[in-house]
């Protein structure tokens, strides 16, 4: 893993490198990097693949403790972490992460060339579905996030709706996941990092705000959802594709949220035909 220092502190990334059009990926809460592990293998012999590893649970290092973690503040960090390693004409693909919203209005977008959003919160689904609201309950009491996370060592957890149940059709390996939990289940200050993340939510009428500013962005999008996504509604899917100017969409069957778990050669396939013919693959 490489690593960069921003203004909110060390950010870990895989970066494969070489003179090809630029991918960055981003993962959601309590993930890290390795959720785009099958589709970096598929893309990385025609695109550079860059993937950080976002400070939102699964990271190993903590952010400085007066760090803007909110989701503006996150966002604000991705368009820092393009700047600082100069990379241009990005096509930035998110997962989970609804951060794009925050990144355009906040007119940061400027080394983006063609956005990617696959199931993710969207609109005022912010903390999204059951699995967020959970979250968000466990984040305000004290102790709270530190009680979760250790239930989820004892493995039948994993696959409750409130928890990962509804996030992948198809269960994440136990050995992937524990790695992704393993700095929360460690560190308070990783615990501190995150709830500073999931209590970070604006008002509705500002995530509404940020919706309606995609808008704005006028370069070749792609929106690819899971038909079936019991947290982050399909329609919202639809929706973001018709308020992008140039927006695409793609239904993706047989998937939950994670699609990158659940679907990861065709959302590599949809992603590499957008990237080399500006559409998409019939889904």
């Amino acid at each position: 893993m490489a690593e960069v220092d921003l203004s909110a502190g060390t950010v870990e990334y895989q970066d494969t490198g070489g003179e090809k059009p630029v991918v960055v990926l981003l993962h959601g809460v309590a993930m890290d990097g390795s959720l785009w592990r099958n589709v970096v293998a598929s893309l990385r012999s025609d695109f550079r693949c860059v993937v950080p590893t976002l400070p939102l649970g699964g990271h190993r290092r903590p952010m400085k403790p007066d760090a803007d973690l909110s989701i503006a503040g996150v966002a604000r960090l991705v368009a820092e972490f393009l700047d600082r390693l100069d990379l241009r004409d990005v096509t930035l693909v998110m997962n989970d992460w609804g951060g794009a919203q925050a990144l355009v209005s906040a007119g940061r977008d400027e080394r983006v060339g063609r956005l990617v959003i696959t199931s993710c919160e969207a609109f005022d689904n912010f903390p999204p579905g059951l699995p967020g609201s959970n979250l968000f309950t466990s984040a305000k009491l004290p102790g709270g996030i530190n009680v979760a996370f250790k239930l989820l060592k004892w493995k039948p957890m994993r696959r409750l709706p409130m928890t990962w149940g509804w996030m992948s059709k198809r269960p994440v390996p136990h050995e992937v996941m524990d790695a992704w939990f393993t700095p929360l289940w460690s560190s308070e200050e990783i615990r501190r990092d995150l709830r500073k993340y999931v209590l970070g939510v604006p008002p509705k009428s500002e995530l509404l705000d940020w919706a309606a500013k995609l808008r704005d962005f006028d370069r070749p999008a792609l929106v690819v959802w899971a038909a079936e996504d019991k947290v982050m509604p399909p329609e919202h899917g639809r929706k973001l594709a018709e308020l992008l100017p140039q927006g695409r969409l793609v239904e993706i069957e047989d998937s939950y949220t994670l699609i990158p778990e659940d679907q990861p050669e065709q959302l590599s396939a949809h992603i590499r035909s957008f990237l080399l013919t500006g559409g998409a693959t019939s889904a």
